[in-house]
């Protein structure tokens, strides 16, 4: 392992009925909160009219940014922060999935800077402040909620980026799994693509002596694994609700990488395919990541079995190591089919026509990768191998 040091500053409150707890998780003197949230199912589900019951209890000036984009954008971003500059906001409540956890942390970081917000997703200038936030959580994915990263596209130029700060950890994140009763079953499916796509990007790295964190990765895959096809048959499932809530949120809160860096070259090329195809992020994901795999298994043969027999189920038996290995992928490939994930770009209607500029974007700051390094020609061939 790496020398490191862990900190994560986020209160996790988790459970049935915990939004009772915002008044008192609202850090003492906020009079100005400004309400974020997405296209309006919160409205339909009830849990708008129960943050605002708890807000009037807080004595709070609320204001509101509605219709946060499920990739969010610059433009949503500059509405937040020129909004909280007029209206003095001092604390912002995300109230949504990842797509508007990020949305809100880029927001806090753009209402103290003077500049155009893309200067910070551009990581041409560092944030010297940024406005407190916190989080009721929806939707069961990103890890965004536990975490200080976001990422936010520039639909005018065709870009996507992840960034982060310090800064941008949510004070408090509320996590009751009622809140994602109703989310509808292709985002149901889009969030466990994504949550396990999170711990395969920290599972691939290049540490020696990693035995905790790989058992944790596993560990917490297989129990993805198992739940996932259980609340697929019953998304009214309380139960099966939780475990793959707070699945979502352990997939990227910081605990499973501690002591070395994962590879995060999958997410790469997706934000480039998804700048240019605005498709959802998770399903970009479930067409990519098993042609990574592919591309990279003679990197460490030995990772990709161990993946295959420890979460695959693979029978080792006879076989040898990269047939295992490959056996492996298969199993995830075949894994995801069943829940009903996407598995070629051509199921968004995207054909061989743009792949020189999403490869273009892909590199847009060079080689990538920690697993092993992409280049150029890597990029393409796993587009190609994705069509």
């Amino acid at each position: 392992m790496e020398n490191f040091t862990f900190h994560n500053p986020t209160k996790l409150v988790f459970g049935k009925d915990q939004l009772e707890q915002l008044p008192e998780l609202l850090p003492d003197h906020v009079n100005r909160v400004l309400l974020v949230y997405g296209g309006g199912s919160i409205k339909r589900n009830g849990l708008y009219d129960q943050v605002l019951k708890q807000l009037e209890s807080s004595n709070v000036d609320v204001h509101e940014l509605a219709g946060v984009e499920p990739n969010p954008r610059l433009t949503t971003v500059q509405k937040g922060a020129d909004l909280c500059k007029e209206q003095k906001i001092d604390f912002i409540l995300a109230v949504g999935g990842g797509s508007v956890i990020d949305c809100s942390k880029t927001i806090a970081a753009a209402a103290k800077y003077d500049g155009n917000p893309w200067d910070l997703v551009t990581r041409k200038v560092t944030p010297e402040t940024a406005l407190p936030l916190g989080t009721v959580l929806t939707l069961a994915a990103t890890g965004s909620e536990m975490n200080a990263g976001a990422v936010i596209t520039n639909w005018e130029t065709n870009e996507k980026y992840g960034w982060g700060s310090p800064l941008l950890y949510p004070q408090f994140s509320i996590l009751d799994p009622t809140n994602t009763l109703t989310v509808p079953r292709d985002q149901t499916i889009y969030g466990i693509v994504d949550m396990m796509s999170h711990i395969f990007e920290q599972y691939f790295h290049q540490a020696t002596a990693s035995p905790v964190q790989d058992e944790m990765c596993e560990g917490v895959l297989r129990a993805i694994i198992e739940a996932a096809p259980k609340l697929l048959d019953d998304l009214s499932s309380y139960e099966h609700r939780e475990t793959i809530l707070y699945a979502g949120t352990i997939a990227l809160n910081g605990m499973l990488q501690m002591g070395y860096r994962g590879d995060w070259a999958t997410h790469n090329i997706e934000h480039a395919v998804s700048a240019v195809y605005d498709i959802p992020h998770a399903g970009g994901l479930a067409i990519l990541f098993p042609n990574w795999m592919k591309h990279n298994v003679d990197v460490d043969v030995t990772r990709f079995k161990r993946l295959a027999t420890k979460v695959f189920d693979v029978d080792p038996t006879g076989k040898s190591d990269k047939d295992i290995a490959l056996e492996g992928i298969d199993k995830l490939r075949q894994y995801w089919d069943s829940l009903g994930a996407p598995n070629k770009l051509a199921d968004y209607d995207i054909d061989d026509s743009q792949l020189e500029l999403i490869a273009d974007r892909a590199m847009a700051r060079g080689a990538f990768g920690n697993f092993r390094k992409l280049e150029r020609d890597d990029v393409v061939s796993i587009l190609q191998q994705s069509l």
